[in-house]
């Protein structure tokens, strides 16, 4: 009974498959495209294109490896300002130290002599005087303040030349 209900509905399922609305589709379409008009944007007229003339390519060329290494030479030539260290002089206990990690914990005075006590991170405190050397750049004491003490340090800069360049270190005051 299935089979035959079956038999009898397929046809009708067929026929509902039909062209109904398909043409009225279709005659849209083909209005809507008649009446509709594309927009075309009209292109400017390039921009006349006028030749560069390089005057200067029988000049020398500025990125020349030649032209570079003299001026890097003559650059060279204007730092050399007679600052260097003595590479061959013995070197001092506080040069081994860096010299942010040194603290002035006062000063001493014996007779005209003035000496300033340094105090490193492993807590160990040294004695220094005008004319000794700390810290890791080559810094030599200047001057023994009772507050400060004022270090040449000789360091090099960018272009690998020596420089002094001045630094104080500070007293510092008791936590209690």
């Amino acid at each position: 009974m299935k089979n035959v209900l079956m038999l009898l509905l397929l046809p009708l399922g067929l026929v509902a498959c039909g062209e109904s609305n398909v043409d009225e589709v279709q005659k849209w379409m083909d209005l809507t495209k008649s009446q509709t008009r594309p927009l075309i944007v009209k292109l400017s007229e390039p921009k006349k294109f006028t030749p560069f003339s390089y005057e200067e390519k029988d000049k020398v060329d500025p990125f020349n490896p030649t032209k570079l290494s003299v001026v890097l030479a003559k650059l060279r030539d204007q730092g050399r300002n007679g600052v260097k260290p003595d590479l061959d002089r013995r070197r001092e206990p506080l040069e081994s130290v860096s010299l942010d990690t040194l603290k002035m914990v006062g000063t001493l005075t014996s007779g005209t002599s003035r000496y300033a006590l340094l105090q490193s991170d492993a807590k160990m405190v040294y004695q220094a005087k005008v004319g000794n050397y700390v810290g890791q750049n080559f810094g030599l004491i200047m001057k023994i303040n009772d507050d400060s003490i004022e270090i040449k340090e000789i360091v090099l800069d960018g272009a690998g030349d020596w420089v002094e360049r001045p630094t104080t270190l500070e007293l510092q005051e008791a936590k209690k």
